[in-house]
C-alpha cells in the first residue's frame, strides 16, 4: 500500500479525528470483494489529492469498536471526516469518477 494509510481503533482519534485535513475512511474487511475493487481507486485518489485530503482504511473485523461507534453495517462504506465529524457517507464500491464527484467540494 502506498498513499492510503491503515488505521486501527487505537490510532483512529490521532489519524482521523484530530487530523487538520479532511479524511476519507474506508471501512472494509478481507473477505469483501467490492472492498478489493475499491482499493486501487482510493489509492489513486490518495496519491492525486494528498495535499488536500488523507485516505485511510479501517478493517472492521480487526477494529470493531470504531465500526460500531459509527454504525457501520455495510462494507465498503466511506465516511468523510472533517474537524472530527462525519460530513459525508458513501456506501458501496464506486468508480473513481463517481467518487471524485462525491468529494468535489473537498478536493
Amino acid at each position: 500500500m502506498g498513499a492510503v494509510k491503515i488505521v486501527t481503533d487505537e490510532s483512529f482519534e490521532r489519524d482521523v479525528l484530530t487530523n487538520p485535513k479532511p479524511v476519507i475512511v474506508e471501512y472494509w474487511a478481507q473477505w469483501c470483494g467490492p472492498c478489493h475493487q475499491l482499493a486501487p481507486v482510493l489509492e489513486r485518489i490518495a496519491e492525486e489529492h494528498a495535499d488536500m485530503i488523507d485516505v485511510v482504511k479501517l478493517n472492521t473485523e480487526e477494529n470493531p469498536q470504531t465500526a460500531q461507534r459509527y454504525g457501520i453495517l455495510l462494507i465498503p462504506t466511506l465516511n468523510v471526516f472533517s474537524g472530527g465529524d462525519v460530513i459525508r457517507q458513501v456506501i458501496g464500491a464506486k468508480s473513481k469518477s463517481a467518487l471524485l464527484r462525491e468529494f468535489a467540494d473537498l478536493l
